[in-house]
């Protein structure tokens, strides 16, 4: 098929490509006006307040949720999953020391990449349905135990094995604190955990998805969506948003400390957000599991919530600005123990699963993805000038 370059031209092209529309997807959807999104057809608000990890993993790989006893056997296929090859436990120490203050993130690509050659991974266009469906869920599997192993590593203490009678979030946090959580807190965490497994195309995702489109295996894919979560303009604001707590310190200096930062234009870490114009259900969410938790932390991210909102529309009436997932969500992971540097990568070892869903999905398309650009710089032709 022949395609009319100057109409490709000729296009006007919004910035970040926000809007545009790049294929159709039975995931799920952000629909960002109502302040509402979905995991194919159930709130996934609804689903981390009535099911757990395991079958909102399954309904994303598999298309349904599961009842007890498929959801049983599911939980059991990806527990025996955690444990990592010998190849690359050994090599674990070694990124973990190369990445230094990167952290685990950053050690996670080179530990994806190594995993994916340990298992001998087959690009998904070589590969039937099943094959992909298989990997996409081993290598899923084993991110909480690599990401938590690295964490470790980088702190001089051994990585804590998995366990296989634990739930994933049990699981997680049992590796990352070498103690099994209390159930209130591992919860508390899948909650979390199951709120931000998917959300649109996000840039992660959509990484996810050009790298699928290749036919590339899936760790390949993983490791591209990974390098996009690890920017700061998009997975790295959960401890940010506690930071801006720690710099507003009390009370009586909120006030004081956001007019400040409207007037000078500065963004408020932990408000707004791309897509939604009212509240950001996630935040919603998490804000009533603060608050079972209680205590002085939530008081005070209430209260600058609040006061963030009562200025802002005091000070520029009409715009619309909500607490986003971030700002609650490093309050409930405070609440729950994890150190600040895992807010991230436990946040990629939610999206890991939505991740693996979109490239299971890109996987049946054999066309690759690939966009033109409108050429902006100097008149061409011109002749090139003889060497000196």
């Amino acid at each position: 098929m022949s395609v009319n370059r100057s109409a490709v031209t000729s296009v006007d092209v919004p910035r970040g490509l926000a809007g545009v529309v790049v294929t159709d997807t039975e995931i799920g959807d952000v629909r960002g006006l109502e302040g509402f999104y979905h995991y194919r057809q159930y709130s996934a608000v609804e689903l981390a307040q009535t099911r757990g990890f395991e079958d909102v993993w399954h309904l994303l790989v598999h298309g349904e949720l599961p009842d007890g006893d498929r959801g049983a056997a599911f939980a059991a296929e990806t527990a025996a999953l955690r444990r990592l090859p010998d190849e690359v436990s050994a090599a674990l120490p070694v990124i973990a020391a190369a990445g230094g203050r990167s952290g685990p993130l950053a050690g996670l690509r080179t530990a994806l990449s190594l995993l994916g050659a340990a298992k001998g991974l087959r690009p998904v266009y070589d590969i039937e349905t099943d094959r992909r469906r298989a990997d996409a869920v081993a290598v899923a599997a084993a991110v909480p135990t690599m990401l938590t192993a690295l964490y470790r590593l980088g702190r001089g203490l051994d990585p804590v094995p998995p366990r296989e009678d634990l739930s994933y979030a049990a699981n997680y946090l049992y590796m990352l604190t070498g103690s099994e959580p209390e159930r209130r807190q591992a919860r508390a965490v899948e909650q979390y955990l199951i709120s931000t497994i998917d959300h649109g195309f996000n840039a992660s995702t959509f990484t996810a998805r050009v790298v699928a489109s290749t036919g590339a295996d899936v760790a390949a894919c993983l490791v591209g969506a990974v390098g996009a979560l690890s920017g700061p303009l998009h997975g790295g604001a959960p401890s940010r948003a506690l930071d801006t707590l720690d710099a507003i310190g009390t009370v009586d200096r909120i006030d004081s400390w956001i007019r400040e930062r409207v007037v000078a234009g500065d963004r408020i870490m932990g408000f707004g957000h791309p897509v939604y114009r009212t509240e950001d259900p996630r935040s919603r969410m998490l804000r009533g599991i603060a608050q079972e938790f209680g205590g002085p932390l939530v008081d005070f991210a209430v209260e600058v919530e609040r006061r963030v909102e009562a200025i802002l529309a005091e000070l520029k009436p009409g715009r619309e600005l909500h607490t986003n997932v971030e700002f609650y969500a490093g309050v409930v992971m405070e609440l729950c123990g994890l150190p600040r540097e895992m807010f991230t990568p436990t946040f990629a070892a939610a999206r890991v699963v939505g991740w693996s869903a979109n490239i299971l999905e890109q996987a049946q398309d054999s066309k690759i993805i690939r966009p033109a650009a409108r050429y902006v710089g100097p008149g061409a032709p011109v002749k090139v000038p003889e060497a000196a």
